[in-house]
């Protein structure tokens, strides 16, 4: 399979676990395509062969882990900083699968924490200022030495939060992506095939509603 690899905590596990299969033999002929150059060095670690969307512009499966997922199984994303290079690499896709732990199940996506906004860093703050026209609270995303956060592609960050949770993604994804600067967003709406979640309880299978 050609499988595209998320970027955090819960698919850096999954990664390890990937190559002790590939190692007992239990599977082969595995390539992947990462989102983050973290991703990239975890899966050379596991012996991993990667590859690239231009080789194979289908993948047949993507993982990854998300920061929110409400019921319609959408999606916030990116607090690990790789979110334009895991929508560029799940929207080629066949099957997008997300883990989490149970307690990131929102009833409305920005009920937890902020959504991560990549953003040019050219008048960086004048983006920041829009970003606050539409959000309760935003603010350039810093380090601790104060120095702003960065992805792999060399952009800054912006984080926004929204008091009692987003009222509606899709319209405030509309606006995001029509701004100029504003280069991606966390919200990832209709994208979502399938979410593991797992709790005390056990572990939770929640497949996408199907349009008639």
């Amino acid at each position: 399979m050609i499988l595209g690899i998320g970027t955090g905590r819960t698919t850096t596990c999954f990664i390890k676990l990937l190559g002790e299969r590939i190692q007992k033999r239990q599977l082969k002929n595995i390539q992947a395509v990462p989102t983050s150059e973290a991703s990239a060095a975890c899966l050379r670690e596991q012996e991993i062969p990667l590859t690239s969307l231009v080789d194979h512009p289908v993948l047949d499966l993507a993982v990854d882990g998300a920061d929110e997922v409400d019921p319609d199984l959408n999606l916030i994303k990116g607090l690990g900083r790789a979110l334009m290079r895991e929508k560029v690499v799940e929207i080629h896709a066949r099957k997008f699968i997300v883990m989490i732990e149970e307690k990131k199940l929102v009833k409305r996506l920005g009920s937890i924490g902020p959504v991560p906004v990549e953003i040019l860093p050219f008048e960086a703050l004048a983006h920041v200022q829009w970003l606050k026209t539409l959000a309760e609270r935003a603010e350039l995303w810093l380090e601790e030495d104060g120095s702003p956060a960065m992805t792999d592609n060399g952009n800054y960050l912006a984080r926004c939060w929204f008091k009692d949770g987003i009222r509606d993604v899709y319209t405030l994804a509309e606006a995001l992506n029509r701004r100029p600067g504003i280069l991606e967003h966390g919200l990832f709406l209709d994208m979502t095939s399938l979410v593991i979640a797992a709790g005390p309880g056990g572990i939770q299978i929640l497949e996408r509603k199907r349009e008639s």
